[in-house]
């Protein structure tokens, strides 16, 4: 298809021809003529007859998704006239390069030109250390940080497409990969928390914010400041004495705030530290009885705008009631949803469409103006970004619609990602095994317990005792499988879900055959699984392996992969150690297993409970019960 533009096209022309390539579009001087011209609203209007198109934009971003649309009903045919509003100021995902997984800068360019087809104009970058800092050499080193030529080279790249990229830094806890260095003893209260009320402090904060403001054209910054409990209970304990953390935590804000002025930023931060300060507990932010006093109320900066995330309700309701809270302190916030990629190796679409859902239509309800979705990559990002576009595609949509129909949302998902709604939603079955209730909304994530849980230890075992595990992945190996279609740019992000299947159809219940077979003494079977069904496994893993390798090197830095790596590594050892113990066994070398006498009890004791199958946050908590490492004091 060749496109002739015609209008006040030459602003946008290079992001224009980014899109028409990624869509085999060309601008050429012959073709359909497309007439872009601004509207006197804000409202979009995109239409064609007589082989003639038009966009009439509201705010220049609107032009990259309008040519998109444009494409997308050309193709029909037919005469079409669409009309879109924006519901919402600025609307982007965050994208988390703190937990290993530092994008590429071609891959993440790659990103922004799906984000401005979707109709996206802006994203948060969040790097608590990933970052270059010129006067700090350990801040982010060995850690895949980005140069500030890179950001530049990507704020430069997003700009011609409409999108405001926004550096989210930490600038008070939230920094242990940073302060585990000797360099930075001097920085630290708790382990991942600063040490506030001491200039050196001070210092190096105008440093950091400095180098993360330097490279980008906002004028925006997001300066984190959540989950600080430990704030106050280590080094600033003994060297200042006890102090409220409230009081603390305010200074800190003035502070940092006046770092921000001085630099000519506006500033975002995290509401949560706040919202359970305010609470009797001081833990609860979701506490719907907390009442907001009215010394609280006059206490944080009209300056500064709080962003309230929540990715655990499902009930617009309850969105409500926490907005109605935050705007009890001052001001009415922005908001932050997630798309769940944490944590697991299935993206939980069952509960992220829900929660979305559900958050999108309060916050335009409640007149938010800036929303966000997070994809954070907890434990070492075993997931990726890229699974999560159904998701994002959500967003968007709903950024420029009242309402948001599953048609309308699965067809724009296929235009704008070149896979259908249908191949992102089995990767939340990856999770919704046998076991799980229908409409579990408790988090559940077996696919990486079931996945890296030793076989001779069975952590999880009774978790899974009288399931049909392995027939479920069997099944949904082949469902991922008969869908894929390789010529799909993003085809590839199928491999890991698809090999991850094939890999759990055959380990998911073998510790449990093990445990039964040795307590049966039914040798014959033990024999079968130390010599063929084990090393079965191994070479499924090994296959996994190289799938996940290529994956990550694909789509980013190879800095973190070593982590992953390990894990595989410590994986196939582990299977290889209890193929040979159970051999001794069998040969009668040994009297007993040791690991097979003791008996199994639930990871979580309360999984019984529970609509899901268990939850953990962390391999080496699956991986084995025993010691990883000396956890120190928090200081």
């Amino acid at each position: 298809m060749q496109i002739r533009l015609k209008g006040n096209y030459q602003p946008f022309l290079t992001g224009l021809e980014q899109l028409a390539e990624e869509q085999n579009v060309s601008i050429e001087a012959e073709g359909i003529g497309l007439t872009i011209e601004k509207n006197t609203d804000e409202e979009t209007i995109i239409s064609y007859r007589n082989g003639e198109g038009i966009i009439y934009y509201g705010k220049p971003y609107h032009v990259y998704r309008a040519f998109g649309l444009f494409i997308e009903r050309l193709a029909g045919g037919q005469a079409f006239e669409l009309r879109e509003t924006p519901q919402f100021q600025s609307m982007g995902p965050m994208f988390d390069f703190s937990r290993n997984a530092v994008m590429r800068v071609d891959q993440l360019k790659g990103m922004l030109r799906r984000l401005a087809m979707m109709g996206f104009n802006a994203a948060m970058l969040y790097m608590e250390d990933t970052y270059e800092v010129r006067e700090q050499p350990y801040f982010g080193y060995m850690r895949g940080r980005y140069s500030q030529a890179e950001l530049k080279e990507l704020d430069d790249y997003a700009y011609q497409l409409g999108i405001e990229l926004i550096p989210c830094i930490q600038t008070l806890a939230h920094l242990e990969e940073f302060l585990k260095w000797d360099a930075a003893a001097y920085l630290k209260d708790t382990r991942g928390v600063l040490l506030t009320e001491q200039e050196e402090t001070y210092h190096f904060l105008r440093q950091m914010i400095t180098a993360a403001q330097e490279p980008f054209r906002s004028n925006r910054i997001h300066i984190g400041m959540d989950e600080a409990e430990e704030l106050g209970r280590g080094v600033y304990l003994n060297r200042f004495g006890y102090r409220d953390r409230l009081d603390i935590m305010l200074e800190h804000l003035d502070r940092v705030i006046e770092i921000t002025e001085g630099l000519g930023l506006s500033v975002m931060l995290w509401s949560d530290m706040f919202i359970k300060l305010a609470s009797e507990s001081g833990e609860d932010q979701y506490n719907m009885e907390t009442e907001i006093s009215e010394e609280m109320q006059g206490k944080i900066p009209s300056s500064v705008t709080l962003m309230y995330w929540d990715y655990f309700h499902t009930k617009k309701e309850d969105y409500k009631t926490l907005i109605a809270k935050h705007k009890k302190l001052g001001q009415t916030p922005a908001f932050a949803g997630g798309i769940w990629v944490w944590n697991t190796f299935a993206t939980k679409y069952d509960l992220s469409l829900k929660t979305s859902k559900a958050a999108l239509q309060a916050s335009k309800e409640e007149g938010i103006q800036d929303v966000f979705v997070t994809l954070w990559g907890d434990d070492g990002y075993e997931n990726n970004c890229f699974s999560a576009l159904l998701g994002l595609q959500l967003y968007a949509e709903h950024q420029y619609q009242t309402n948001v129909s599953t048609d309308h949302l699965y067809r724009r998902t296929k235009f704008c990602t070149g896979l259908e709604a249908e191949q992102f939603l089995l990767l939340s079955q990856l999770d919704n095994i046998p076991g799980v209730e229908e409409g579990n909304l408790d988090q559940t994530n077996p696919s990486k317990f079931l996945l890296w849980q030793d076989v001779l230890l069975g952590l999880f075992d009774k978790h899974i005792e009288g399931l049909d595990i392995g027939s479920h992945y069997q099944a949904l190996a082949q469902k991922i499988r008969s869908q894929r279609k390789e010529q799909t740019s993003l085809d590839f992000i199928m491999e890991v879900p698809e090999k991850l299947c094939d890999v759990l159809a055959k380990k998911a219940s073998i510790g449990i055959e093990l445990k039964q077979a040795y307590d049966s003494k039914h040798f014959d079977v033990l024999r079968d699984i130390a010599d063929n069904k084990i090393p079965e496994i191994i070479e499924l893993v090994r296959v996994l392996h190289a799938a996940h390798k290529e994956q990550w090197l694909t789509i980013n830095k190879p800095f973190g992969w070593e982590v992953i790596d390990i894990r595989y590594g410590g994986l196939i050892a582990r299977l290889q150690t209890a193929a040979e113990r159970v051999n001794t066994y069998v040969r009668g070398e040994v009297s007993t297993i040791d690991e097979l006498e003791q008996e199994r009890l639930p990871y979580n004791h309360q999984v019984a409970n529970s609509t899901g199958l268990g939850w953990s946050s962390y391999y080496y908590r699956i991986a084995s019960p025993n010691v990883f490492f000396h956890v120190l004091p928090i200081y």
